[in-house]
């Protein structure tokens, strides 16, 4: 196969299936791909038969493949066979720091989180003698799985040729200049970059992120100016590798992602629309998730039924005692009565695995790499559906959701799904002894919804599989999407 003949729906490695073209530069195009074997999405590099730096870009990407780092871009596959050259990597879905700045510079901590994770993932990078060389906004992104990625390490330097004597001080002041674009919204070189302007200068010379924007704090201006302004570094040392970049941020406070202890409802998380690979847009925020000492309506309803029935039972028992205290019982009919029956709490069952479930979609499935982090048992992870550009699902199907497995038949008294704090979510619960909609019953529902929803079945419900099954999806980030934080299934107990 030549590069000529390549074109959407041609098959790599007997795997991956070009879909569409991302974009297409100097002999390089970039592909959204399908890695049919494991029904994911990757990113793909093909090459024109003339482009000059093949054996470069693929023996990069090679290298890249061996980095463990979760924050860089991780790399599939890389190949020159019979004309055609490719690499498969990673298919990132996000937001890039471009996108991030398109309404203006960030809050200064946020800004510096994000270049302390990209600055420790380059730190190991750099221990495997790899590089990036051109760190741009549309390099550094933030994930669909509210993560950091760095995208491209190695493999864009090879694509684009570039070289230096110190690459230590090229990506230590590449990580100076994504910091001072976060921290003012401009871009530290004589052009424009990533539709940020250039940065003011004074002088001849680039104004400190304090000169631009109000309210930096001093600390992250003279990291900024140590990394990337030597003008104003005012004796201060340079920082000239990513690890030093990274030590001298260590010390910012991390509040992606954030820490939760069970049981308080969903912490802030940010809601992203969806973006995936270059094709990212703007992110916007969700409001954050009522407080737990802030009951529902429905909760209220409860308290008020608990306190009806204890003071029925206190009516009931000390009418009862009255009439026993007037006509007290023979010693032998005292001695015949059963004893009451022990009250058996409901148990927690954790299930085996969870998938994302998309039976009527053109894909089959729905964010299946999420689901495990909606079983985890942490806040701060949670699975999505895919957005929609109604809450009816764009009116495309009936249905989408997350799927449990439950190892074996199990009975289900209550399942309690932490959904997102926007109202609207309409879901159902469905039960079977087998992962097919048709075979999954439904026995619990609830309409517009939010928060920390419980699903109770009218009867124990048993099947080896429990779907959380949306209907109808919430608006988010002007799309429309079903969250899931946690879910805790519950099986009754036994005496």
């Amino acid at each position: 196969m030549s590069a000529s003949t390549v074109e959407p729906g041609t098959r790599l490695a007997q795997r991956f299936r070009l879909e569409d073209r991302v974009n297409e530069s100097e002999g390089a195009t970039l592909w959204k791909a399908i890695d049919e074997i494991l029904a994911r999405p990757v990113a793909v590099h093909t090459f024109d038969p003339d482009f000059p730096r093949v054996t470069e870009v693929v023996t990069a990407a090679r290298a890249a493949s061996r980095l463990t780092d979760p924050r860089l871009t991780q790399v599939f596959d890389a190949a020159e066979d019979d004309g055609l050259a490719y690499v498969v990597s990673e298919w990132v879905t996000g937001d890039s720091l471009a996108d991030l700045l398109a309404g203006g510079p960030l809050e200064p901590e946020r800004a510096a989180v994000l270049v302390a994770e990209a600055a420790e993932a380059l730190a190991h990078a750099h221990e495997h003698d790899l590089h990036h060389l051109c760190l741009r906004p549309s390099k550094l992104v933030w994930t669909t799985g509210n993560t950091v990625k760095v995208l491209g390490v190695a493999v864009d330097a090879a694509l684009a040729g570039l070289t230096t004597d110190d690459p230590a001080l090229e990506d230590a002041e590449g990580l100076g200049r994504l910091l001072y674009a976060g921290l003012t919204g401009h871009w530290p070189g004589d052009e424009e970059e990533g539709g940020l302007p250039a940065a003011p200068m004074i002088d001849g010379h680039f104004c400190t992120p304090r000169q631009v924007t109000a309210g930096v704090p001093g600390y992250l201006d003279t990291i900024t100016c140590r990394a990337v302004l030597p003008e104003s570094r005012r004796s201060q040392s340079a920082l000239a590798r990513p690890d030093q970049v990274a030590e001298a941020l260590a010390d910012v406070a991390r509040p992606l992602p954030i820490s939760y202890t069970p049981p308080p409802s969903p912490p802030h998380v940010p809601a992203v629309s969806r973006a995936e690979g270059l094709e990212t847009q703007q992110r916007t925020y969700s409001s954050p998730p009522p407080r737990a000492n802030q009951p529902s309506t429905l909760n209220r309803v409860l308290m008020t039924f608990v306190v009806l029935l204890v003071i029925a039972a206190v009516g009931v028992g000390a009418w009862t005692l009255g009439r026993k205290l007037g006509n007290p019982a023979p010693p032998e009919a005292a001695r015949s009565q059963a004893p009451p029956s022990a009250t058996v709490e409901p148990q927690i069952v954790k299930p085996s695995s969870a998938t994302g479930f998309d039976p009527l979609g053109d894909d089959r499935a729905e964010h299946p790499e999420l689901a495990k982090d909606a079983i985890d048992g942490k806040g701060d992870t949670f699975w999505h559906t895919t957005n929609y550009n109604s809450a009816t699902l764009g009116n495309l199907k009936p249905g989408v959701g997350l799927l449990l497995d439950m190892g074996k038949p199990t009975k289900i008294a209550d399942v309690i799904a932490t959904l997102s704090t926007a109202a609207g979510s309409s879901v159902e619960l469905k039960v079977g002894d087998s992962p097919d909609l048709s075979s999954l019953k439904t026995v619990a529902k609830q309409k517009d919804v939010s928060g920390k929803v419980t699903l109770t079945p009218a009867e124990v419900a048993t099947g080896q599989y429990v779907l959380i099954w949306f209907t109808r999806l919430p608006a988010d980030a002007g799309k429309f999407r079903g969250t899931i934080y946690d879910v805790v299934v519950y099986s009754p107990g036994t005496a």
